[in-house]
C-alpha cells in the first residue's frame, strides 16, 4: 500500500486562514457545529439550502467507482489496474418535476460515468453555490470564500426513466430548458445512444461553510424530500437579491 510523505509541517487549519482570535484556540470551530457563537441553522432549513442549490444550478461532478472487472474497448486505451478506483466528471442535470429533488440526467451510455453505474457503481453528485457576479459587498474577506461557502454531495444510484414518463411529465423539455445545446444527444440522435435518467438520492452530506455559522453533516433524505417547491422558490442564498 502507497504511504504518503509530506514534506512539510502541516499547521492549524485556522493559522493558514488567518482567521481573527484564531490563533491559540482550537481550530475545531471550523469544522464543526459550535453551540456558542452564533444560531447556525437548522437541518431543514439547510436542506431548503441544499435544495434552492439543485433547482439554480444545472452543472455538478458525477463521481463513480470503475468495477472489478468490466470489459471494454481496446480503443479507450483504458489502464488495467483502475479496479475501485473513484473518478469524477462534470455533468449536466436538471430538476425536472416531479420529483425536482432527483435530479434528470441525459445519460451518455458510451461515458465513463454510466459505463460505471451501469456496472453497478453507485454514484455521488456534488454540487457547490456560485455566488452571483453582481453579488454585494460581503461583511468580511470570508463572505464569498469558497471554503465558506456552501457545498454538498447527493449518495445514491442511476435509474433510467421510463419512456412513457419522460413523455408525461416533460423531462426532455426542463432538460432543454437548462441546456439547449445537449438536443444534439438526444435519445435517436445520430452520435451517441442515449437515454433518461435521474439520480435517486439515498444519503445527502452537506457542509454549509465554517462550522461556527453553519450545519455540517447528513440531512436525512425525507427531509431532503419534504422541501416544498415554494421554499425553494423563497429561498435565498448569500449574495443573491432578494
Amino acid at each position: 500500500m502507497a504511504r504518503y510523505r509530506f514534506p512539510f509541517r502541516l499547521r492549524p487549519f485556522c493559522t493558514v486562514l488567518g482567521l481573527p482570535g484564531a490563533i491559540g484556540q482550537s481550530p475545531q470551530h471550523i469544522f464543526s457545529n459550535h453551540p456558542r457563537l452564533q444560531k447556525i441553522p437548522t437541518v431543514h432549513e439547510s436542506a431548503v439550502q441544499a435544495r434552492r442549490i439543485l433547482n439554480i444550478s444545472s452543472i455538478a461532478t458525477l463521481s463513480t467507482v470503475f468495477p472489478d472487472h468490466q470489459t471494454f474497448s481496446p480503443l479507450e486505451n483504458r489502464p488495467h489496474d483502475l479496479s475501485g478506483a473513484p473518478i469524477g466528471l462534470i455533468d449536466y442535470y436538471a430538476a425536472c418535476d416531479p420529483t425536482p429533488y432527483e435530479p434528470t440526467i441525459l445519460a451518455i451510455s458510451i461515458a465513463t460515468s454510466f459505463k460505471n453505474a451501469r456496472a453497478g457503481s453507485n454514484v455521488t453528485l456534488s454540487l457547490r453555490y456560485h455566488p452571483p457576479i453582481d453579488h454585494p459587498p460581503g461583511e468580511d474577506i470570508y463572505t464569498y470564500s469558497p471554503a465558506n461557502l456552501p457545498r454538498f454531495s447527493l449518495v445514491g444510484y442511476i435509474e433510467p426513466i421510463p419512456t412513457d414518463q419522460v413523455r408525461r411529465y416533460r423531462h426532455d423539455r426542463c432538460f432543454f430548458e437548462r441546456h439547449p445545446e445537449a438536443v444534439a444527444w438526444k435519445p435517436g440522435n445520430a452520435i451517441h445512444d442515449s437515454w433518461w435518467a435521474r439520480l435517486v438520492v439515498e444519503q445527502v452530506y452537506w457542509i454549509g461553510g465554517f462550522g461556527d455559522r453553519a450545519y455540517i453533516g447528513w440531512i436525512p433524505v425525507e427531509e431532503w424530500r419534504g422541501v416544498t417547491q415554494q421554499e425553494v422558490s423563497d429561498a435565498r442564498l448569500v449574495g443573491e437579491k432578494v
